[in-house]
């Protein structure tokens, strides 16, 4: 470890604290403060004065303690170990919840750990950034891929045999000084280069019918999950990270309350991975910094994240960053800002909310990386406004950067509909190009089916409010007709339990069968309309059948929704 100054604390207030003397010392830089080398962050510097932000608990910390520069920005390591890990937002691993680490030991590969390591290159080769020089099948479901850190270039001098080989040894030689080990480090608040970015037009599969038909989000992009207490934003994003397609995930849980991490850290590891029929740690990292944790390592954690999405986005993955939630890290920025002094803008929030909202979205993106693959980091994030309020300032900025929004209906909620996205305030800015995606491989229909069932949703609410004044019955045969047919699409279609084997996952093709089957019979039940058959006749028709189809057959099956749709349409023919 190389350190650049020493200094002194001066005054400590929270996790804010005042160093003096410390000479050449840059913002950002990391720093270790006191007798147990507690990781901070210079932030401000005024008058010879260092404020720094420190990512642990500073109770016994004293003016007159020492605090050190090390001359870099606070950075992770990145390589083999990561998946399966849980880790604070320092990337201090919880696995062994009583060791405390300092920062030089934290940044270090754990000496000792052997990884089976098959070259991929040879010496003589001209490698760049992003060559792949060898692989360690580090879990069944990845193979993790030794690259060229981004920025060296040069010829290979030397590379280790195959074999097993000490974590903390190296593995390759670049000219005459360069060497490549497992892991090497990156500065969190710095994005990792891409050869070019490129549109995102390619489906996040997430197995809920309510996102993959009405509000998608394609591999590369962002969306945003607001919603008060009790909406079910954290069962959510949790069936986000047990199904959707993305090769990695990056769960962060941001100072949320301990006991739903703790029920992810007990389920997650039980989970069965329907790609490779093993756990769902063989592709997950978590970074848990709950609310009773430090609050600086909080606001470090979301950077953590997407920086190890986009480790694992080099390799050639699509990986996903799930941070829950985006409004906790908003109050570690909001605490940090008033104990400095800055000027408070809205409801108290530092001035640079915004920025620093766009700058973590922002790093999202599908992408050709250096070694010509192309690969993603999708980011989602949730939002806790106050009082369900979507005008507060951490969901109003977060909505101007996302593509997608999937507001959280409290309403939908307590009536235990469940996903509760309403309809209402939700969008996908990716919608049309996804449907142009669908069209090119057989499902020319896809964006068409969807616009129908949103008009439906949309009219149905406005006939809803008509309803309550003047009565169901009071109301025009085709008007009762799109009522029954908004609530069959949300029973049959929209509602899913996370609880059941069969229906907490739905393939995209059942999904379309689910959609195509309660079109079909409303289509009908409209024909029958206007040929003068009474509303009240077509709602004797028991339609539950339909709402009962998605919960046959299992996550592929197509066969139960045609046939329960075939049934009811020979029951429609029956009454007239």
């Amino acid at each position: 470890m190389i350190e650049a100054s020493a200094g002194k604390v001066r005054r400590v207030n929270g996790p804010v604290v005042e160093v003096t003397g410390l000479k050449g010392i840059a913002a950002a830089e990391l720093l270790e403060v006191g007798p147990e080398r507690l990781p901070g962050e210079a932030i401000m510097i005024r008058e010879g004065v260092v404020t720094a932000q420190v990512y642990a608990y500073t109770g016994g910390l004293a003016p007159g303690a020492e605090a050190h520069g090390l001359g870099r920005p606070l950075s992770v390591a990145l390589g083999p170990g990561l998946l399966g890990g849980v880790f604070d937002g320092t990337m201090q691993s919880l696995g062994d919840a009583g060791e405390m680490l300092s920062v030089a030991d934290r940044l270090l590969p754990r000496a000792g750990r052997r990884w089976d390591f098959q070259p991929r290159a040879r010496a003589g080769d001209d490698v760049a950034g992003g060559t792949v020089l060898g692989v360690i099948q580090e879990t069944p479901a990845i193979e993790h891929r030794l690259l060229v850190p981004p920025g060296m270039r040069g010829k290979l001098t030397w590379i280790a045999d195959a074999g097993a080989h000490s974590s903390d040894e190296p593995l390759a030689t670049i000219g005459t000084d360069l060497r490549i080990q497992f892991s090497s480090n990156w500065p969190v608040r710095k994005p990792r280069p891409v050869a070019e970015r490129l549109p995102a037009g390619q489906p996040l599969v997430t197995g809920q019918r309510v996102l993959d038909l009405l509000y998608p989000i394609a591999k590369g992009s962002t969306a945003c999950v607001p919603g008060g207490f009790g909406t079910g934003k954290t069962m959510l994003l949790q069936q986000m990270a047990k199904w959707s397609d993305a090769d990695v995930i990056v769960y962060v849980a941001c100072g949320e309350r301990g006991n739903e991490m703790a029920d992810v850290l007990d389920e997650f590891p039980r989970l069965v991975d329907a790609r490779s029929g093993r756990s769902l740690m063989d592709r997950t990292v978590i970074i848990a910094n709950t609310s009773n944790m430090p609050v600086m390592a909080r606001e470090a954690s979301i950077y953590t994240g997407v920086t190890i999405a986009e480790y694992f986005r080099d390799m050639g993955y699509h990986s996903m960053v799930i941070a829950d939630s985006t409004s906790r890290w908003a109050e570690a920025l909001r605490e940090f800002a008033s104990r400095t002094g800055q000027l408070p803008a809205e409801e108290g929030y530092p001035a640079a909310l915004s920025s620093n909202l766009a700058a973590f979205y922002e790093r999202a993106g599908y992408a050709r990386t250096l070694a010509g693959a192309e690969a993603s980091v999708t980011v989602i994030g949730a939002v806790s406004p106050p009082g369900g309020d979507m005008t507060e300032p951490v969901t109003a900025h977060t909505t101007r950067f996302v593509r997608s929004l999937w507001s959280l209906d409290r309403d939908l909620a307590y009536a235990r509909h469940y996903p509760a996205v309403g309809w209402t305030d939700s969008f996908s800015r990716d919608a049309e190009r996804l449907a142009s995606w669908h069209a090119a491989r057989g499902d020319p229909l896809w964006g068409a089916r969807r616009e129908r069932v949103i008009a439906l949703l949309g009219e149905s609410d406005r006939l809803r409010s008509v309803a309550e004044l003047i009565g169901r019955t009071a109301l025009p045969d085709r008007e009762r007709v799109v009522l029954l047919a908004a609530e069959l699409i949300r029973e049959a279609v929209l509602q899913q339990s996370a609880l059941s084997t069969n229906d907490a996952y739905c393939t995209p093709p059942k999904q379309a069968a689910l959609m195509d089957a309660v079109l079909r019979v409303y289509d009908r039940c409209i024909d029958l309309v206007r040929a003068g058959v009474p509303a009240s006749l077509i709602e004797g028709v028991d339609l539950s059948a339909l709402a009962r189809a998605k919960d046959l057959g299992g996550p592929q099956d197509t066969e139960a929704a045609a046939t329960a749709a075939d049934q009811l349409l020979a029951q429609l023919e029956a009454i007239k």
